[in-house]
C-alpha cells in the first residue's frame, strides 16, 4: 500500500504596498482620531495601493516569488494554485488564474477560495488533501487581499474603514522530507447564522438589478459589520478550535514555538492567547503596521516571523483565525 505524504510549507513569502495610511491621515477623512483607533484595534497604520489598477493577483506576484526563492523552488515548480481573497480582481474569473498568467504558468490548475478571515486555513486544508493523495507536489497557497478601494473613508463607514490594508502572503506547500515534519493536525467551521453580521450586501445575484442607485445611497456596497457580535464569536471559537487542534497533535501550549492567529483586532488576540496559556512573546502581532489583511494575515505574519528568526525548521506552530462566514479554523503545523 502507497503510504500517505504528509504536507508542509515549504517557503513562505509576503508583500505589501509602499503607501503607508496613518490614523492621523484618516483623521482628515472622518472623525476618528489616532487614540480611538489604537484603543478599538491596535492599529496604528496600513498599507494602501499607490494607484489605481493594482489588483489582489498583483500583490500576489512578489509574494509568491519571495516563498519560491525561500523554497529552492522556480515558477515552473509550481503544479497548483489556492488563491484565497474577499477582494478578488473582478468578480470572475478567479484571481488564481490572472495569478497564473502573470507568474507565466499556463495550463496549471488555479482554485479561488472565498471563506475570507479563514481563507488561508481552508487553502491549507486543500491543498494539504492534494499532497496526501499524490495529486500534486508542489501547491502555491496564496492569501491576498485589496481593501483600500472597497471601503467607504467617511464618517459612514469608519466603523470599518478604519481596520482594513492591502497586502498579501504566500506559501508552498509540499511533501514533507524530514522525520516530524508537516501538518499535524486541522478544523475548519462555518455557521451561517452569523452572516449578515459581516458582510457586502450588494452587487449581489439575488438582487435583480444587482446593484442600483437605492442601494448606492445607503452604502449597500460598502461592507458592514456588527463588532460586538464579531468580538463575542472570536474570542469563543478561536481558542475552542485552538485547543482542540492541540490536543489532535498532542502538542500543549508550552510546546508551541509561534502562535499566529488571524489579524482582525489586538484585544482579540491577546484574549485568545491569555485563553490559550500561550505568552504575547510567542504570538504574532502585526497589526499595528498592517491592519487586517483578512486572507493574507496568516502567511503574512508567518514570513515576517521567520525572516525575524522566531520560528525555523522544526518549529511548532499554530494557526487560528476567525471571520466572515461566520467561518473560523485552526491548525498545528511542524515547519
Amino acid at each position: 500500500m502507497k503510504s500517505v505524504q504528509a504536507s508542509t510549507i515549504l517557503g513562505i513569502g509576503h508583500y505589501v504596498p509602499s503607501k503607508v495610511v496613518t490614523n492621523h491621515d484618516l483623521a482628515k477623512l472622518m472623525t476618528t482620531s489616532d487614540e480611538w483607533i489604537v484603543q478599538r484595534s491596535g492599529i496604528k497604520e496600513r498599507r494602501f495601493i499607490e494607484h489605481s489598477g493594482i489588483g489582489a493577483s498583483d500583490l500576489a506576484v512578489p509574494a509568491s516569488k519571495m516563498a519560491l526563492e525561500h523554497a529552492g523552488l522556480t515558477e515552473k515548480d509550481i503544479d497548483a494554485i489556492i488563491f484565497a481573497t474577499l477582494s478578488p480582481d473582478h468578480n470572475f474569473p478567479g484571481s488564481g488564474c490572472f495569478l497564473g498568467h502573470k507568474l507565466g504558468l499556463p495550463g496549471v490548475p488555479a482554485l479561488d477560495v472565498r471563506n475570507q478571515c479563514s481563507g488561508f486555513l481552508y487553502g491549507l486544508s486543500i491543498a494539504d488533501a492534494w499532497v496526501r493523495a499524490g495529486v500534486y507536489r508542489n501547491i502555491l497557497l496564496v492569501g491576498s487581499e485589496v481593501h483600500s478601494t472597497g471601503i467607504e473613508l467617511a464618517d459612514r463607514g469608519r466603523d470599518v474603514a478604519v481596520l482594513f490594508g492591502d497586502g498579501a502572503g504566500a506559501a508552498i506547500i509540499g511533501p514533507a522530507t524530514e522525520p516530524g515534519q508537516g501538518l499535524k493536525s486541522l478544523e475548519l467551521h462555518a455557521d451561517g447564522s452569523g452572516a449578515k453580521e459581516l458582510w457586502l450586501e450588494a452587487p449581489a445575484s439575488a438582487y435583480d438589478p444587482r446593484i442600483d442607485e437605492a442601494m448606492l445611497a445607503e452604502g449597500k456596497h460598502y461592507p458592514q459589520m456588527n463588532g460586538k457580535q464579531v468580538f463575542r464569536w472570536a474570542t469563543e471559537k478561536m481558542p475552542e478550535v485552538a485547543r482542540a487542534v492541540m490536543e489532535q497533535a498532542n502538542i500543549g501550549p508550552d510546546q508551541i514555538d509561534l502562535f499566529v492567529p488571524h489579524q482582525a483586532n489586538l484585544r482579540i488576540n491577546q484574549f485568545v492567547g491569555q485563553k490559550l496559556g500561550i505568552p504575547e512573546s510567542k504570538t504574532v502581532a502585526n497589526i499595528e503596521t498592517y491592519g487586517n489583511t483578512t486572507a493574507a494575515t496568516i502567511p503574512l505574519g508567518l514570513s515576517e516571523a521567520w525572516r525575524e528568526g522566531r520560528c525555523r525548521r522544526g518549529s511548532n506552530v499554530l494557526f487560528a483565525a476567525f471571520g466572515s462566514g461566520f467561518t473560523w479554523g485552526a491548525a498545528v503545523l511542524t515547519l
